[in-house]
């Protein structure tokens, strides 16, 4: 979908991540944090939802889920890869339209 952003040397100077990265230092402090701290806690009540869900299974300090992350991005890498570039616009994007 996003083939166009594939080329670090494309019409935009770069892939979503580097452009992100350009926004996060250049953009408002404020708003960067603000769009920040939206991230972490939407990562922190996925991985409690993830330990409620399947107590079960992760029913350690967290060292079994941290496992089976990463052994899900080995096994998924090109589709991780995508949704993080997805990741990526989506919050370069929150950051641009608050910071006009």
């Amino acid at each position: 979908m996003y083939g166009l952003f594939e080329d670090e040397d494309d019409i935009f100077m770069g892939s979503p991540k580097s452009k992100l990265m350009d926004v996060l230092f250049n953009a408002n402090n404020d708003v960067v944090r603000y769009e920040l701290e939206k991230f972490i806690d939407r990562a922190a009540a996925m991985e409690m939802m993830m330990r409620e869900k399947c107590s079960d299974i992760f029913n350690d300090d967290g060292d079994k889920i941290e496992k089976d992350i990463k052994s899900y991005i080995l096994l998924n890498r090109d589709e991780v890869d995508n949704f993080s570039k997805n990741l990526y616009i989506e919050m370069m994007g929150a950051i641009l339209s608050q910071s006009e």
